[in-house]
């Protein structure tokens, strides 16, 4: 799985002149010792969120969604907009565990688990929103094929909002099991440390009796691969699916072929700026300093750099259209000469900034291999593409065809709470799991040692140089 060969000249991906069982000690730390003060403080301040979203999606249910800020013309707001924007963070998750997997890129080796972890947490928090948004929860399951015992009521496959339960459902579901399946070896490893019956009994039922036997390993790698290649099509097909929401429409600005590729690569590009903002922390806090390094977050840095980069071909696409068009519909979408200047100015320049200005200082090597400045970039980031999200809906629908119809959307405090909410919740899972779970993938970690440790790299060039 990992090959053979590394050139001497490339950058050793685990530093610190590490051991087979250095490796285990500090992957398993995190696991084995006390939360430091750290841990707690952020996971207060997560569940407090968390429950104060909890207690607006209860106010929501309980009321209607007229609690939301959302009038006649502007039948989504936020609660879209955060739906599009959890998907999206999703992305990156599923693209560094398969796509990466199947190109052989070993640097992928100590970020996946956290990216894909993040993948799930992220879906959660998305599939949130559409059931909220029905109104009625609890007639939500009318989304899906019934038996005839229901009666004839049949589901409308023409529906592309019904085309994202299938597609949601499905990604979540391939990517439980791509994760579950590479934490196996790992439950193992905790399972052997384990110092109470306890703790053995629950790591020992979750490593389904993994013994790192040649045939344990063996079809470890071949079900990685079948995994991986059914998880690509789905990085592609999932965001395209959620395009479709709005592409499939008559609605001005959205009803476009490029919405699809589009929404692909800002997806991409919003999720690689997510996971660099999560794994910058998980680094600092849990000590993983060699084992995610300068090099992995350059290179990070780079995919951001490509992805903004389709992202601005799109933006400038778009924009030239509406311009160019000199239509008086097409001047009022959300990337148009009239987003620029009209009431919603400010988040038209805020998606500018934040996704095309901010992210080019990645092109000089001193600020993409500067820590803070990569965090504060990322963090612009991941704001620029909720703008986005937010022009694309709330611009191109509060200006209806008829201007009798035009409002403004002016989100309520229930909105801004349930959308705190989910980022609470997103935040109090990954502090769980980052206390149960190993953060990188350590056997397959292992595999690596010799080909691009720092220790053995040194020994191949004094042999060269000899």
């Amino acid at each position: 799985m990992s090959g053979h060969y590394e050139a001497p000249i490339r950058e050793p991906l685990i530093i610190g002149h590490k051991t087979y069982h250095d490796i285990s000690n500090d992957i398993a730390r995190p696991i084995e010792e006390r939360a430091g003060k750290l841990w707690w403080v952020s996971f207060w301040i997560a569940l407090t969120l968390f429950i104060y979203g909890f207690g607006c999606i209860a106010y929501t249910i309980g009321t209607g969604i007229g609690a939301w800020g959302l009038n006649r013309t502007n039948n989504w707001g936020w609660d879209i907009t955060n739906f599009v924007w959890w998907v999206g963070i999703g992305h990156a998750g599923t693209l560094i565990s398969a796509v990466l997997l199947l190109f052989r890129q070993r640097w992928r080796m100590s970020v996946n688990r956290s990216a894909e972890a993040m993948t799930i947490f992220a879906v959660v928090q998305a599939a949130i929103f559409p059931v909220i948004h029905m109104g009625r929860v609890w007639v939500g399951y009318w989304v899906f094929p019934l038996p005839n015992q229901f009666g004839s009521l049949w589901t409308n496959f023409n529906s592309p909002l019904l085309w994202d339960v299938f597609a949601i459902s499905t990604y979540f579901s391939v990517s439980s099991v791509f994760w579950f399946m590479g934490l196996i070896p790992d439950f193992a490893m905790i399972r052997d440390r384990a110092k109470t019956p306890w703790t053995k009994r629950i790591y020992t039922f979750l490593s389904f009796g993994w013994g790192g036997k040649a045939k344990h390993w063996q079809r470890f790698e071949e079900l990685s691969l079948v995994l991986a290649g059914l998880a690509t099509p789905l990085v592609f097909s999932v965001h395209t699916t959620v395009s479709f929401d709005f592409a499939t429409s008559v609605i001005k600005g959205w009803h476009s072929t490029i919405y699809p590729p589009y929404f692909v690569a800002g997806a991409i590009f919003s999720g690689f700026a997510m996971v660099q903002t999560l794994l910058l922390v998980a680094r600092k806090v849990a000590h993983l300093e060699d084992y995610i390094t300068m090099y992995h977050i350059e290179i990070m840095n780079i995919v951001i750099i490509v992805t903004g980069g389709m992202v601005t071909v799109a933006y400038a696409t778009e924009y030239f259209i509406a311009w160019y068009s000199g239509s008086r519909y097409e001047d009022f979408t959300y990337l148009s000469p009239g987003a620029a200047t009209g009431p919603y100015w400010w988040a038209f320049w805020a998606l500018i900034i934040c996704n095309l200005v901010v992210p080019a200082l990645f092109w000089f090597k001193k600020i993409r291999t500067n820590i803070m400045a990569t965090f504060i970039i990322a963090l612009i980031i991941n704001i620029g593409m909720w703008f986005e999200r937010f022009d694309i809906i709330v611009i191109n629908i509060s200006r209806d065809y008829l201007p009798s119809s035009w409002t403004m959307f002016k989100p309520s405090i229930i909105d801004v709470g349930v959308y705190l909410g989910t980022i609470g919740f997103f935040g109090v899972l990954f502090l769980l799991y980052a206390r149960t779970f190993p953060v990188i993938a350590q056997a397959e970690l292992k595999t690596i040692l010799k080909i691009s440790g720092e220790t053995y790299k040194a020994k191949e060039e004094e042999d060269e140089h000899h």
